[in-house]
């Protein structure tokens, strides 16, 4: 009992200092999802992180300080993985839609327990290469926490972004070596503070140059 009192007081006053406003309800519903991370990470080997205590700071935390940057209606999420950043993003906006995509079917199957077991309606889970993807309705945003380098990102995911659509690359230290090899966007990166986290963090954002206006002389 002690242990969960103090991962819902560390989550809320992460949140606090994010500058959140989550229902108890749905910390609470971030707080189950942790545990069946951990609970199946034991057999499959989702994260690296090991303690719940960490899993809050460098999962919910992590994921969730990108939500002031978020104006989309659907959201794609790449390589997924143990659904980072896409579980905490659906759940913290129920309006949201979510598709997390990984080509790893053990993965994926943890996904849809997750999706059906915190009853997240707005998550569709994709099992494929993600550059094999061939979905009826583009993205508006395409986010990836640990996918692959910026240029690899934009290269493997362009088919799938909205004509004014936005990558959304979250990084470490700032991938000043990415961006010089990332061509035909435009880029801001934001520097992200994470609550307990004694480390950078910095989200890139990115958009297509529009090639249109550049070709009419």
């Amino acid at each position: 009992m002690t242990v969960a009192i103090d991962l819902s007081e560390k989550l809320s006053n992460g949140l606090a200092t994010l500058g959140l406003k989550l229902s108890p309800e749905t910390q609470q519903k971030m707080l189950d999802y942790l545990a069946l991370l951990a609970k199946w990470n034991k057999v499959h080997n989702l994260t690296a992180v090991r303690e719940l205590d960490d899993m809050v700071t460098l999962h919910l935390l992590d994921s969730l300080a990108v939500l002031p940057h978020l104006t989309a209606s659907n959201v794609l999420d790449v390589g997924s993985g143990g659904g980072l950043p896409g579980i905490p993003l659906a759940l913290a906006l129920p309006e949201l839609q979510v598709t997390v995509v990984d080509s790893s079917h053990k993965k994926a199957t943890f996904l849809r327990q997750a999706k059906a077991e915190l009853g997240l309606d707005n998550v569709q889970v994709v099992c494929e290469r993600v550059e094999a993807y061939q979905p009826e309705i583009k993205f508006h945003t395409i986010i990836s926490r640990a996918f692959s380098d910026v240029s690899e990102f934009v290269r493997l995911t362009q088919h799938l972004l909205e004509q004014n659509g936005m990558w959304l690359a979250m990084k470490g230290v700032y991938p000043y070596d990415e961006l010089a090899q990332t061509t035909d966007v435009t880029s801001t990166v934001q520097l992200l503070t994470i609550p307990g986290l004694d480390a950078q963090r910095h989200l890139v954002k990115l958009n297509r140059v529009n090639l249109s206006h550049a070709n009419t002389i």
